[in-house]
C-alpha cells in the first residue's frame, strides 16, 4: 500500500524543486536521494510534473542538452539552490507531485512553500531553451 499523499500547491513551470528523482535503471521508483529538479510542466489533471535533472556533480563538464546555474550569475539568487547545478534536458520525468517523490529540502523548514527551492530567473531562459532543443529528438 502506498501511504504517500499530494502535495498542494502544485509548483509552477521554473519552479526548482527538490526531488527524488529515479534513476535511470530505475525509472518506476524514487531514486536514493534528495536533488534539484527543475519543473517543465505542470498537469492539473494527474497532479503531476515534469521535471529535469540537477546536479552539482561534473558541473565543469556541460554536454549540448545541459546548462548551469553559477552562485555569481545575477539571477542565481533566486533559485535556492546552494551550490552551482547543471540541469540536463536529457533527462526529465513526469512525476505525481506526492510525498514519494517530493519533500522539504535540507535546510528549509516547515513553514517554506514544500518541497520548492526556488525560480529559474529569466536570465536562465536562452540557456534553458538551447538545452531543450538539444534534447528533442532529431528528425
Amino acid at each position: 500500500m502506498n501511504s504517500s499523499k499530494h502535495i498542494y500547491p502544485l509548483p509552477a513551470q521554473g519552479d526548482i524543486v527538490w526531488c527524488r528523482f529515479p534513476n535511470v535503471d530505475a525509472l518506476g521508483s524514487p531514486g536514493p536521494k534528495g536533488r534539484p529538479a527543475l519543473v517543465i510542466a505542470v498537469s492539473d489533471t494527474d497532479h503531476a510534473v515534469e521535471v529535469v535533472y540537477g546536479t552539482t556533480k561534473k558541473v565543469d563538464k556541460i554536454y549540448p542538452t545541459e546548462f548551469v546555474m553559477d552562485p555569481n550569475d545575477p539571477g542565481y539568487c533566486v533559485s535556492g539552490l546552494a551550490a552551482r547545478t547543471k540541469f540536463d534536458f536529457g533527462r526529465s520525468v513526469k512525476l505525481i507531485f506526492d510525498t514519494e517523490w517530493f519533500w522539504t529540502a535540507p535546510g528549509m523548514t516547515r513553514n517554506s512553500p514544500l518541497p520548492k527551492l526556488g525560480v529559474l530567473h529569466p536570465s536562465y531562459m536562452r540557456q534553458a531553451e538551447i538545452a531543450y532543443r538539444n534534447a528533442l529528438p532529431k528528425k
